[in-house]
């Protein structure tokens, strides 16, 4: 089946960018001169997904206006003949089809999730969180698409990572079955590096099946208390349910911090073509 649909959870609170998500969502926050919402949902559209659904909470109506058509701003800028920037703010409305959902509650990412189970229908879906950028020749979502066209089970984007920085993350142990894909065998949350030999950590990209909606909507709670997708998984590989990873190619940018987020600034900016060689001679003539 092909996966035409992509659900972005984005209802949470943001609060590691607090006081600038205070009255805005994070998510809306600007890498250069587009939020990094609309990088998502272009990673996603040139994935050959045609329908996004946005998972949303209390604050993030702005999400909402920025996929939807602004009429006062578009006849501002015919009259103003900025074509360029016209042509850039229609292009936003008319990426994909949009729809939207609320999440109550802060209940978990895999909570989140089935809030979308009703327009899903059953069918395979990428699920893109919102803090995990890719500067990649293919798009990162393309790339697990491909994955799951060749296995047809769920499918966990994946990156190697120093293996100082694994207790920050979840970490997944594997057999490797071709070049950047494994099979998994066990997930691990936020270990010391000690506790386990791998260094590839989940990014925030998935493919999940039904069977995935199906043992979600019967966790109650899970381990932390919460109803997460790391705890679908591991009730599938308890029940010797196959669950394959892909190492992504390209540069993960993630955003989830103030620092990488500086990073990831950076890097887009020195690829922007308006600022980029500005930018450039700047870095090289600090003097700190």
């Amino acid at each position: 089946m092909k996966i035409k649909k992509a659900i972005l959870p984005v209802a949470g609170f943001g609060t590691r960018f607090l006081p600038a998500t205070k009255a805005q969502p994070k998510e809306m926050l600007p890498i250069v001169d587009k939020p990094v919402i609309q990088y998502l949902v272009e990673e996603a559209v040139a994935s050959g997904i045609e329908e996004i659904i946005f998972v949303t909470g209390r604050g993030k109506r702005a999400i909402e206006d920025h996929f939807d058509v602004s009429f006062e701003l578009e006849k501002t800028l015919v009259e103003k003949n900025k074509q360029d920037l016209l042509k850039a703010v229609q292009g936003i409305s008319s990426l994909a089809k949009f729809s939207y959902v609320r999440q109550s509650m802060p209940l978990g990412d895999g909570h989140a999730i089935l809030q979308a189970t009703n327009i899903i229908n059953r069918e395979p879906v990428l699920v893109i969180f919102g803090d995990c950028l890719y500067d990649s020749q293919v798009p990162a979502s393309k790339q697990l698409i491909e994955t799951y066209e060749k296995y047809g089970e769920s499918i966990v984007g994946l990156s190697q990572i120093e293996k100082a920085e694994v207790s920050k993350f979840g970490v997944i142990e594997g057999e490797k079955l071709e070049n950047g894909v494994c099979k998994i065998t066990k997930f691990v949350e936020k270990p010391q590096p000690e506790e386990t030999e791998s260094n590839l950590v989940a990014v925030g990209k998935y493919i999940i099946t039904s069977e995935i909606f199906d043992i979600l909507a019967n966790i109650k709670t899970g381990k932390s208390g919460e109803i997460r997708l790391a705890d679908a998984f591991e009730l599938m590989l308890q029940n010797n349910r196959p669950i394959y990873g892909k190492e992504i190619d390209g540069q993960w940018l993630d955003t989830g911090d103030k620092f990488n987020f500086m990073k990831a600034s950076i890097h887009m900016g020195l690829k922007h073509p308006e600022i980029g060689e500005k930018l450039k001679n700047y870095l090289k003539n600090l003097n700190l």
